[in-house]
């Protein structure tokens, strides 16, 4: 089931007005079950003692460690029950008008394509394994999952004002690389992390990062990249006060003050930041 590439301008032939398709569950191979298994395997004995509770509970919830790649029906049954969100099959990766839309509606988009055996480390784009295993337990969550809908919700509204990159930041440094405070510790809740053997490890333990408490006009003003460990990462007290902050922030103000003012460079320390961890920024020094 694997493709060149999954970044496409246009539904492709078969796939639903919404960009939909079918996950076509009985088509993986022996060999992708078994890459799904692999990586499974590895992540669910690293994140005991590391990953949030919410994740924990959700990745149990969903008996996400059945084995095999999940066929999407069967997990969206089992997620209804619990938040009302469904997991539904998309191509690859979809224009920001569909993704805001599936996401207010409860739809989580997930790639049906799953890496190859010599990808398990990176994949540049997200397959299988990284949006349902990282991302779908969190949706478990009824707190969480309020969080993501009203997120959907407000990403139209952010392309009429001109603030996608902006709000896009809110998305990167909470759902993909998000860390919480949990019982006096920092744990992780991020789908990019979660579903990374590595940076499960360095988000937590490495001396490198900086790890700040969450702001989100600040967090919204945060240069990131893509292609390697984040050198910022953002703590959240709670998911309740996430989601506070998200569904009482008038953002058309907050997007005309941000806009007014210069981006925050990927490491940066700003003297009104509340620092948890300042970090060494060694290995970002290694990499330049």
């Amino acid at each position: 089931m694997t493709e060149e590439t999954h970044v496409l301008d246009r539904p492709p032939e078969g796939a639903a007005p919404d960009w939909t398709i079918s996950q076509n569950w009985q088509a993986y191979t022996a060999e992708e079950h078994a890459t799904w298994d692999t990586l499974f395997a590895r992540q669910a004995k690293l994140l005991p003692g590391r990953a949030s509770k919410a994740y924990l509970n959700g990745l149990d919830a969903l008996r996400l460690s059945d084995g095999g790649i999940p066929n999407f029906e069967e997990l969206s049954e089992r997620l209804m029950k619990l938040t009302g969100w469904q997991v539904v099959a998309v191509p690859g990766l979809v224009p920001d008008d569909v993704f805001f839309d599936h996401m207010a509606n409860r739809r989580f988009v997930a790639g049906n394509f799953i890496r190859r055996p010599d990808q398990l480390d990176y994949i540049q784009e997200p397959d299988v394994f990284h949006d349902v295993f990282g991302h779908v337990p969190m949706l478990a969550d009824p707190v969480f999952a309020d969080y993501l809908e009203a997120y959907g919700r407000g990403g139209n509204r952010a392309l009429d004002l001109g603030a996608l990159k902006q709000l896009g930041r809110l998305y990167w440094y909470t759902v993909e690389f998000g860390l919480i405070e949990e019982d006096g510790n920092l744990r992780i809740y991020g789908s990019g992390i979660v579903s990374s053997f590595a940076e499960s490890i360095f988000a937590l333990e490495d001396p490198s990062p900086n790890r700040i408490r969450f702001d989100m006009k600040r967090v919204m003003r945060t240069e990131y990249r893509i292609d390697d460990f984040q050198q910022n990462y953002f703590v959240i007290p709670s998911f309740d006060e996430l989601l506070r902050q998200t569904v009482e922030t008038d953002f058309a103000p907050l997007y005309a003050e941000i806009l007014a003012q210069p981006d925050i460079p990927i490491a940066a320390i700003l003297p009104d930041d509340r620092v948890l961890t300042r970090g060494t920024q060694e290995y970002a020094a290694s990499k330049a």
